[in-house]
């Protein structure tokens, strides 16, 4: 079974779980809405939620902004994801897709928000899917990644499936190679009470 297949596989078994777990932006951390919120309205054109689980991103970015909705779109590995996407935000499009291979025409997008959703791609494969995140993406547009932060490309066992910790400096090269530069990074703790006590790290690279 191929890596996407066992992530989709394993996100379908948990997604009941996982939905009443983190299903609602209001159970996150208010921090990352506010990251979110922030790189938002610095896009302009189409967004793409790349991992988009059960939807409570690709809602909230196409609900922002100045009063006009966003034209966002969600893609995931997941079909039970996908189908309580549907059901708690009718009117959102979802599609289901990979990374590798997104539906999008190239440099069609204004930004992609991959919130935790490249952390269960095998290391060796990341740099195809930073090639395809720069594909779709217009010049000038911006890339949006939340990852756990650790020794880059080491293994942990997250909650659902196995998951990779990285860090700004080890993913810095490998978005250049794909012609996108990074141009804003953090690494904070979590707060008390998350699903995750594991250190949160994000970036913003821009393509080219």
């Amino acid at each position: 079974m191929s890596a996407e297949r066992e992530v989709a596989a394993a996100y379908d078994r948990r997604a009941a779980e996982y939905v009443a777990l983190v299903g609602a932006v209001e159970q996150l951390d208010p921090r990352d809405a506010a990251t979110i919120t922030a790189w938002r309205d610095t896009t302009t054109g189409p967004l793409l939620d790349a991992g988009c689980g059960p939807g409570l991103w690709t809602r909230f970015l196409r609900d922002g902004g100045d009063g006009e909705p966003r034209d966002v779109t969600g893609v995931d590995l997941s079909g039970e994801l996908l189908a309580a996407a549907r059901e708690l935000h009718p009117g959102v499009p979802f599609v289901q897709g990979s990374f590798l291979a997104l539906p999008q025409e190239s440099a069609s997008l204004g930004g992609i928000l991959a919130w935790h959703s490249v952390i269960h791609t095998p290391p060796a494969e990341v740099p195809a899917v930073f090639a395809e995140f720069a594909r779709v993406l217009a010049p000038g547009g911006t890339l949006l990644l939340g990852f756990f932060a650790g020794e880059p490309r080491e293994p942990f066992a997250h909650a659902v499936t196995t998951a990779y910790f990285w860090s700004t400096a080890a993913l810095t090269p490998l978005l250049a190679a794909a012609g996108l530069t990074v141009s804003w990074s953090e690494v904070r703790g979590r707060s008390a009470g998350e699903v995750s006590a594991r250190p949160h790290g994000a970036l913003i690279a821009r393509r080219d």
